[in-house]
């Protein structure tokens, strides 16, 4: 397998992104959302997290986006300003590639690097397996499940709630 070339993400990689987004609302348990978001709200979105200091990355392979990932805040409220929540998605057809991986690997050292003290992944649906063994993997470890909390595809779904440190966590103030 080729390795995807991995980058800062930007306004041009919107439509690419949208894509991959549209299809984990529409056929996945990823991500919450019922309806997919436009381009327009979708480059909102980047914005923001860029322009708030949060890394957005971006897979190449073979010239085309094949995934995407990028980290913003775990809660809104300034005492959580030190903890991110990840979010990775990746083109059906590069699935199983370790384009997740790599992404992520490359999302936490980008953290670690903006001094980012905690990181959490939220993930849809306790039976998405691969991601939780992606963040297994990567260093994240099991911190709860809130069950029943999301109902899409005519089923109830929880969430798995992971955590790893980045840096010195929590053993020195920031």
């Amino acid at each position: 397998m080729t390795s995807p070339l991995l980058r800062s993400a930007g306004p041009a990689d919107i439509p690419a992104i949208t894509r991959i987004y549209a299809h984990a609302v529409r056929y996945g348990t990823a991500s919450f959302e019922l309806e997919p978001p436009d381009e327009a709200e979708m480059a909102r979105r980047q914005a923001a997290l860029i322009d708030g200091g949060f890394p957005y990355l971006a897979a190449e392979l073979d010239g085309a986006i094949a995934g995407y990932a990028y980290a913003g805040p775990y809660r809104a409220r300034p005492a959580y300003r030190w903890t991110v929540e990840d979010s990775i998605y990746v083109a059906p057809q590069a699935h199983r590639r370790g384009i997740g991986r790599v992404l992520l690997d490359r999302l936490v050292a980008e953290c670690t690097a903006r001094d980012f003290r905690q990181m959490i992944a939220v993930i849809g649906d306790s039976q998405n397996a691969p991601s939780i063994e992606l963040h297994r993997v990567a260093g994240f470890r099991l911190v709860g499940t809130f069950e029943n909390v999301g109902f899409k595809f005519d089923r109830w779904l929880d969430s798995v709630l992971m955590q790893r440190l980045l840096g010195t966590g929590a053993s020195a103030a920031p």
